[in-house]
């Protein structure tokens, strides 16, 4: 817990991540990553110079057999907020459109159920449970399959929704996330989409696995490049202790 919090101080210091009186909406999916963000970042609130207050948002898509009791239950010994918002997103990509490749539309209109749910809440800002190796990933997949140097950024402002994202485990690794989860026997829910474990994301976690084997550093130098690299949220780092974080 003391590394995963450092890490994601870190970001939330140098990406101005949250500011005082935030009410900061939680995207939790049930997996890993946003259950182990959703427990740090209600970890860090009790110590944070900048209070802010926290609620856990899930989607429930439609899948049979996905059961989210043991979430609630995890948030209410947290002391969070917690919604289930019940969607047809299963029905609309899986059942009437029956799309071949779901990844992306599944992607976006999760992040419009999201938002649009953030906002009811009164929540401006919206946490996402990206970690270290899916910036890296993500950057991957940007150049092999579209062609072009991007990755998300760490705070990215929606016009059009008027909501801030932030992705205050940009630091973390996935390996510790995985620790923490099992140490803490964290309320997984498994994720039962058909598209699951076969996607080009998980082609490129292979690869990079792959090439970690014979070069440690690897994601080391690779996240470095991303920071430096001129993409557009990433050198836009708050320099702590040269200048004030807003």
């Amino acid at each position: 817990m003391q590394k995963l919090l450092s890490h994601v101080r870190r970001a939330i210091d140098e990406y101005a991540m949250i500011k005082t009186g935030d009410r900061i909406a939680v995207g939790v999916s049930g997996g890993k990553d946003s259950l182990t963000l959703l427990t740090v970042l209600a970890e860090l609130r009790k110590f944070y110079p900048r209070p802010f207050d926290i609620h856990a948002i899930t989607l429930d898509m439609g899948f049979e057999g996905m059961d989210f009791s043991a979430v609630g239950e995890l948030c209410g010994r947290l002391g969070v907020g917690f919604t289930l918002k019940k969607t047809d997103l299963k029905q609309i990509i899986f059942d009437i459109r029956d799309e071949k490749n779901p990844c992306s539309l599944c992607a976006k209109m999760r992040r419009g159920a999201l938002h649009d749910a953030a906002l009811e809440l009164g929540c401006d800002k919206v946490a996402l449970g990206h970690h270290h190796d899916d910036v890296i990933e993500t950057f991957f997949l940007s150049l092999i399959y579209e062609g072009r140097i991007n990755c998300f950024s760490p705070v990215t402002y929606l016009d059009r929704k008027k909501v801030w994202l932030i992705r205050p485990m940009i630091y973390v690794p996935e390996a510790q996330i995985r620790g923490l989860a099992k140490r803490l026997s964290l309320p997984v829910v498994k994720n039962p989409c058909p598209a699951n474990g076969h996607t080009k994301r998980e082609e490129i976690k292979q690869m990079l696995a792959g090439m970690s084997k014979t070069d440690r550093e690897l994601k080391t130098r690779l996240f470095t490049a991303i920071q430096s690299g001129g993409i557009k949220g990433w050198d836009e780092r708050v320099m702590i202790g040269r200048r004030p974080v807003v």
